[in-house]
């Protein structure tokens, strides 16, 4: 006898979607409306009607099988999102590393181009030179100017 296959995509999926609800509020109302309901029918109906008396094995063995799936169901979940989160991780460590290198490149370019520029003359200078320059010749202008006229 072979066993049937199936998408584990699918169930995982599946599984994720459950033990999502099972997370909700939605679900733990549900869950205590149909346990109150429970509990009011097997105690207050007419003895034949109730199915399941008072120490209510019954309900018990429901809430034990639904527990003995939901556990599996969110620890899969669980799994998926641990695996999820793994690969995002690993995609975040990999952009972090490239905008680092990409960081580092651009330091050292801007480095070079200081450097490159710290031998061009800027403006600064070359106005600071151009006025020593003219005081220069005003200064000899006027030396001559005085040898001229003694």
């Amino acid at each position: 006898m072979q066993l049937p296959r199936f998408d584990p995509e699918a169930f995982g999926r599946w599984s994720e979607s459950i033990a999502r609800y099972m997370g909700t509020a939605k679900f733990i109302v549900y869950m205590t409306v149909l346990i109150a309901a429970w509990f009011a029918w097997n105690t207050l109906a007419p003895e034949n009607l109730r199915f399941d008396p008072y120490t209510f094995t019954f309900l018990t063995l429901i809430l034990s099988l639904q527990a003995s799936y939901a556990a599996p169901l969110i620890l899969l979940a669980q799994n998926r999102q641990a695996d999820r989160d793994r690969l995002a991780m690993e995609e975040d460590r990999r952009r972090a590393a490239m905008q680092k290198a990409d960081t580092e490149f651009l330091a050292r370019e801007i480095a070079a181009l200081r450097i490159a520029l710290g031998d061009v003359a800027t403006r600064d200078f070359l106005r600071s030179e151009l006025t020593r320059l003219a005081d220069e010749l005003d200064e000899a202008a006027m030396r001559r100017e005085k040898r001229r006229t003694e």
